[in-house]
């Protein structure tokens, strides 16, 4: 009883700084700290199916349960994050109208990532690879701008950020095959691993080049491109 607990109470801790997250964005106005407990948040999220994995104690409790916690840290929380970043300077550059247009996107996400999580826990295709852009993912895009003290100083550069927002939420619930970042540990061969290598070779290169939170927004592009180019070949 006491093994069953631990995944869950992991996933729990994920919801927690969701919850922490949102906090901050609402009550104390500081989007560092709100991106700081999303983090936290989707480390958790990482060692809970593991937990389950390795405690042999696997459940449908702790999939739905996932799948909850991963709404409100990678969904509403990343959202909240962003309003708050995004509509306050915006607000001094356009009608309320137009605002609520350029935001649209982030009210949005919370729906996508819903969608996305419930389609993937009856989606029998993604137990190796990923069909469309993981929720957590997503989160990542925008915890790294507010990391770096990203700020909105122009009207043009608000609506790029909302493009960029709703290609991500359709992304999520897209059919488009992403690979996933596990390697193959019983043949760790170019060949068989090769996507996987290149992966990090040009994650390490980002890294050393922005030296700065950024770097997170640009590994997750980084993957969403290299996922495009993969499928592609797969296809030609």
């Amino acid at each position: 009883m006491v093994k069953r607990l631990i995944p869950n109470l992991i996933t729990l801790g994920n919801l927690f700084c969701g919850i922490e997250s949102v906090f901050a964005s609402l009550a104390l106005g500081d989007v560092k700290v709100a991106a700081l407990w999303i983090c936290g948040g989707i480390f958790l999220d990482f060692f809970d199916g593991l937990a389950a994995r390795l405690l042999k104690v696997p459940s449908e409790l702790g999939k739905q349960l996932d799948s909850l916690a991963d709404v409100v840290t990678s969904g509403v929380a990343p959202a909240f994050l962003m309003v708050k970043l995004v509509e306050e300077p915006l607000r001094a550059m356009l009608p309320q109208w137009a605002v609520f247009l350029v935001m649209l996107p982030f009210v949005l996400l919370p729906l996508f990532a819903a969608y996305r999580l419930a389609k993937f826990n009856i989606d029998t295709r993604q137990g190796h690879s990923f069909l469309g852009l993981p929720v957590p993912s997503n989160a990542l895009i925008w915890v790294g701008l507010a990391l770096t003290g990203f700020v909105v100083g122009s009207v043009e550069v608000g609506i790029v950020v909302a493009i960029v927002a709703m290609a991500t939420n359709v992304l999520m619930v897209s059919e488009m095959p992403m690979f996933s970042l596990k390697f193959n540990f019983k043949d760790m061969s170019w060949r068989t691993n090769k996507v996987q290598y290149v992966f990090l070779a040009v994650c390490a290169v980002i890294i050393a080049l922005l030296r700065d939170w950024i770097a997170i927004s640009a590994i997750i592009l980084w993957y969403i491109v290299l996922s495009v180019i993969t499928q592609r070949k797969q296809n030609a």
